[in-house]
């Protein structure tokens, strides 16, 4: 169909290559600073366009004056050019040529600036002037390809928009390759990674903006960036609870979904990305004009300095283009069928993700795309690892969830991404979309059974203990296959995504009208406890409860064999008022109150956490690499694991189905499997943990020789402020108090 009557066609004239551009080279693809063979400085641009018919590079200067140059070069597919004179900060972006035929998948409208999708920074926001419609502010109508309030809703997506996005839409910057120091000196060469062991890691998911927003430590000018982040009064948080990585919520360049813009909202979270190469703009203190680009590399270095590695959560499985009625940001305009998996007719998106689109990663220019994107990051930006969000988008080959799938073999095989820490969430909203378990053994995965198993356990929905065994050992059930091990396992039992930890014991029913959708969105399976009470009480018994249940919950987790995930602001008792979805709450909703630091009240459980974290990293026990065989592994040991009920008997077979809410956990440190680096025999400290979900208090039978001819408590989950080492004599009863934790260290005779 041909474009809308009464709009201004401003991108279909004649083109014709300017004197002053050079062929170029087809690689990199981007935006490249370089001096060429004749000593003549410039970038060098290249774009991925398969079926375009012509490529307009476009330049802007301060007072958004746009000049054109035809991209006259092509080379498979490669439109590129060499424009002299062209230096770091120069901004741009893409008008890309071809037919209008939405039923066949073909969406290109050179109306519509693009960006680029290598750009490796981005100055502006989408939108940045809004119009105003009858529910107020929305983004402008120039974002869409398509006439948005055409008036014959069947054809709602396919008439064509020739009105220019230029003035709304942020642009590409050139970026030097000297960015690391502020001295234009690159800092990046003598960084050293910490390259911490995947059994030794302790991660914690935090927010780059929401976690400095309110820190009374870090000067007002950084909250909320990534200079923030790597101030000292941020990072002593992190040394001090002893963590060994942080995950950070998506960083790569996002833009806000219209609907929250109409709302007054706007995306938080970041799961929109845009430009997979890109620092987001919005977390920058010092500029968008690529000084974004040498902030990141200095908040990685001063991580890194302090023992922190740095996990980016990335969203590679759909962009912030949404759906057929989504905007022409980027890739739609480059080529719409090349980028993303259409469905039947083409005109519409297969959408996996529930976000209206799906990246098609079987295409080899897409898969190109990811894994430059992955390892710029890497190479470049000094990260150790991703989280991959929907990761089972991203392994389906046509349709299906293919752990053989292009994306994963090209990891498996990469020399680079290969040695990093790679975290799958395992699942997608398709077909066949739950892989718990299923990924290839170089990957480990959030393990959602691990988090509902552990909540109803403490909530009291379980009827035995048999899950719970498998979940505290590693999820032997899940990941003892092809060579995995239990750090395969990313244990969790809160998210970014959810009530927080104190929400969990406070709230059974979400409360999500802020979000304005009517409370219909988030989850309504919480697997929560109000403690008898829903929301905020004065009652101390009900808040006595509750501060005991965080106890029991952290302690859990950082008990379990696996790789414990915190998540920020958990550890101090962070409420978001049993808001579970809190994707656009870029307020005090969503930010760590830091205040909480410095009350009585929730003091205490940061300690906890930290004692607990320094007492995982001191005992190879509780880190194990391989999982537990449950029997000797020397002449004359006890089992590496045993189990015992409360009368201080080892657990049969029958134990495990027998209604109940006690169990003990015996870890034997003098008969660990692994050896260490020099071939030794690794020796350590015996463990029995007795974990207690029921309301009454009930006596638990210590066990007596072999197990150990005494007990230190170390940890009681009962008491707010903890025990040093108290002495109990093995073989007789101790005291479990309700809902509680004990940990003993045993004493060999």
């Amino acid at each position: 169909m041909s474009s809308a009557p009464e709009q201004e066609a401003v991108a279909d004239e004649p083109l014709a290559p300017p004197a002053d551009i050079r062929p170029g080279s087809p690689t990199p693809l981007g935006a490249r600073y370089r001096t060429g063979p004749d000593g003549v400085a410039g970038t060098n641009f290249a774009l991925w366009a398969g079926g375009a018919e012509a490529v307009e590079l476009c330049l802007f200067d301060d007072a958004e004056r746009e000049t054109r140059h035809a991209l006259t070069e092509l080379t498979h597919e490669i439109w590129h050019g060499f424009l002299p004179g062209v230096r770091p900060g120069q901004r741009y972006g893409f008008r890309v040529h071809g037919r209008w035929d939405p039923w066949s998948g073909a969406r290109w409208n050179p109306a519509k600036l693009l960006l680029d999708p290598y750009a490796r920074a981005v100055d502006g926001d989408f939108g940045t002037r809004t119009e105003e419609s009858g529910s107020g502010a929305a983004l402008p109508a120039q974002l869409y390809g398509h006439v948005r309030d055409w008036p014959q809703q069947q054809a709602a997506d396919t008439v064509r928009d020739d009105r220019d996005s230029a003035p709304y839409v942020p642009k590409g910057v050139v970026v030097g390759d000297d960015t690391g120091g502020e001295d234009g000196v690159d800092e990046w060469r003598d960084d050293r990674r910490p390259k911490t062991p995947w059994p030794d890691s302790v991660l914690y998911e935090l927010h780059v903006r929401g976690f400095t927003m309110r820190h009374p430590g870090v000067p007002e000018r950084l909250r909320g960036t990534y200079a923030g982040l790597a101030h000292p009064a941020a990072l002593e948080h992190l040394v001090r609870l002893g963590v060994t990585a942080v995950e950070l919520l998506p960083v790569h360049q996002f833009a806000h979904e219209d609907h929250l813009v109409r709302r007054g909202l706007r995306n938080y979270w970041g799961y929109n990305s845009i430009g997979y190469f890109a620092p987001h703009a919005g977390y920058a203190a010092t500029g968008t004009r690529g000084q974004q680009v040498g902030e990141f590399k200095r908040m990685v270095r001063a991580l890194h300095d302090a023992g922190i590695e740095v996990i980016l959560d990335v969203v590679y499985n759909h962009t912030a283009e949404a759906g057929e009625l989504g905007p022409t940001l980027s890739l739609r305009g480059i080529d719409n069928r090349g980028y993303y998996r259409l469905a039947g007719d083409a005109r519409r998106y297969a959408d996996y993700t529930g976000c209206g689109n799906t990246l098609h990663v079987v295409q080899p220019h897409v898969l190109r795309l990811l894994t430059d994107s992955l390892r710029y990051w890497v190479t470049e930006m000094g990260v150790d690892g991703f989280r991959f969000d929907l990761a089972a988008a991203l392994a389906r080959s046509l349709h299906d969830v293919d752990m053989l799938s292009p994306f994963l073999a090209v990891i498996a095989q990469d020399p680079v991404l290969r040695r990093v820490k790679l975290i799958a969430e395992p699942w997608d909203v398709g077909n066949g979309g739950y892989q718990v378990g299923a990924f290839p053994p170089l990957w480990t995965e959030w393990n959602d059974r691990y988090r509902d198993t552990v909540r109803d356990f403490w909530r009291g929905a379980q009827h035995d203990v048999r899950d719970l065994g498998y979940r505290l050992s590693g999820s032997s059930d899940l990941y003892a296959w092809g060579g995995r091990r239990p750090y395969a396992s990313v244990n969790f039992i809160t998210a970014h995504d959810g009530f927080t930890l104190r929400d969990l014991v406070t709230y059974e029913h979400k409360r999500n009208a802020d979000n304005g959708e009517g409370n219909r969105d988030g989850t309504h399976d919480n697997r929560s406890w109000n403690c008898g009470t829903e929301g905020e009480t004065d009652d101390r018994a009900v808040t006595a409860l509750r501060h005991r249940q965080l106890r029991n919950l952290l302690t859990t987790l950082l008990l379990s064999t696996g790789v414990p995930m915190l998540v920020a602001g958990d550890e101090m008792g962070r409420t978001q008022h049993g808001n579970n979805n809190a994707y656009c709450q870029d307020n005090e909703t969503s930010w760590v109150d830091w205040s909480l630091l410095e009350d009585p009240e929730w003091r205490p459980l940061a300690g906890l956490v930290a004692r607990l974290v320094a007492l995982r990293r001191a005992h190879p026990v509780l880190r194990r690499r391989a999982f537990f065989s449950g029997r000797p592994h020397r002449q004359g040991g006890l089992r590496d694991l045993a189990w015992f009920t409360a009368e201080g008997t080892e657990m049969t077979e029958r134990d495990w189905y027998t209604p109940g809410a006690t169990l003990g956990m015996y870890l034997s440190g003098n008969d660990i499997s692994q050896r260490d680096a020099r071939g030794l025999r690794i020796v350590d400290d015996s463990f029995l943990a007795v974990l207690h979900a029921a309301d009454s208090p009930r006596p638990f039978t210590l066990p007596g020789p072999p197990w150990a001819q005494s007990y230190e408590l170390l940890v009681d989950t009962g008491r707010e402020e903890q025990p040093g080492a108290e002495p109990y004599a093995a073989g007789a009863p101790v005291t479990v108090g309700g809902r509680s934790v004990l940990l003993f260290r045993a004493v060999p005779g």
